[in-house]
């Protein structure tokens, strides 16, 4: 098997919803400055799900990256209160522009006061570029428009990306970057070692690096023998910016899960020999690291995607094996509710 078989397919679905949520204001800045410099931030903004879920459940949902719907107050005029929805779409839909439509005009009915639609295509059809939907029939007119931009528009501007403060610039570069080392491995594990550092030249605080790193680990997934590299890597860069962010926590659930796995081997030693209870201690313990590793960042990412966690859940997750939460990690991408991610086959 070659390194270029072994980069799993690439998915942006829940790493995109995550962002979005994370820094809505930079990702307006961002994409739409123009309406972002129209609203009153020190309002405060609010992210409907419920909200969201009741208008679009009925609708075949394609290759869509991410949508939200967010509460918002203007700067000024006579309306202040209005509704964003934003929809990140992943590949040319024939049913994009009408789905825009049909959506805001039910936020629309539903809220009753105005709505504005924004797409990010993330595609990679140079050519589709959808901005509007509507329709004339005796002398009755209706039409949307909508702005939109292309993240492929963004390559020509692809270093600066890198070298940008706000989150939104390195998703971007990580898109892109990720396109385009589909079949070189070592390209992208060069690309992705960079963008780690460039988390940590920003100063931010400790949650959004995470929370960043999160995405990009996402994104561009690497061969096991390059992802223990950028570990190392990671180490490195850490020690250098003196910001123990991300090793930490993976050192921290390692080392527990091989405390635990020592103390259960030393106890087996005591009838089979020391040096055989502390090899498989030592081996239970590093096993047992790298699953509450997985336990940990599938609890997080549940509780972005479906807000606080009950005890059963919490529960659940803690005893479940590593098959499990495999099977679970892959259902939360499609899963319209919690019940749905842990449902039996």
């Amino acid at each position: 098997m070659t390194d270029t078989e072994l980069i799993a397919p690439d998915d942006y679905d829940s790493p995109w919803k995550d962002v979005l949520e994370h820094a809505f204001p930079e990702f307006m800045a961002f994409y739409f400055p123009d309406a972002c410099a129209q609203i009153d931030w020190a309002q405060g903004h609010e992210f409907q799900n419920v909200e969201l879920r009741k208008v679009v459940r009925d609708a075949a949902l394609g290759k869509r990256f991410a949508d939200a719907l967010v509460q918002v107050v203007l700067q000024s005029g006579a309306t202040r209160l209005i509704y964003i929805h934003v929809e990140v779409q992943g590949q040319r839909d024939a049913d994009f522009e009408p789905r825009m439509f049909t959506y805001n005009y039910r936020f629309y009915d539903r809220f009753g006061v105005p709505v504005a639609s924004f797409a990010v295509l993330a595609d990679d059809d140079e050519g589709w570029r959808p901005d509007h939907f509507g329709f004339e029939v005796l002398g009755c007119r209706q039409r949307l428009d909508f702005p939109m931009v292309k993240l492929l528009d963004y390559a020509p501007r692809l270093e600066q990306l890198e070298a940008e403060s706000n989150p939104f610039a390195i998703i971007t570069a990580a898109h892109l970057r990720t396109r385009s080392t589909k079949r070189d491995p070592q390209a992208r594990y060069q690309a992705k070692r960079h963008l780690v550092r460039q988390l940590y030249r920003h100063g931010w605080e400790r949650q959004r690096v995470l929370d960043l790193f999160a995405v990009l680990d996402w994104m561009m997934r690497l061969p096991d023998l390059l992802e223990q590299q950028l570990w190392q890597d990671i180490a490195f860069i850490e020690g250098e910016t003196r910001m123990r962010y991300v090793t930490s926590v993976e050192r921290l659930a390692t080392q527990r899960g091989m405390q635990q796995g020592l103390e259960q081997g030393l106890e087996q030693g005591m009838e089979q020999g020391l040096e055989q209870g502390m090899e498989q201690g030592l081996e239970q313990g590093m096993e047992q690291g790298k699953l509450e590793g997985e336990i940990g960042m599938l609890e997080r990412l549940l509780i972005r995607r479906f807000g606080s966690l009950s005890d059963e859940t919490a529960a659940r997750l803690k005893n479940a094996t590593s098959e499990q939460i495999e099977l679970w990690a892959d259902r939360i991408l499609d899963a319209p509710t919690l019940a749905a991610v842990f449902m039996q086959n």
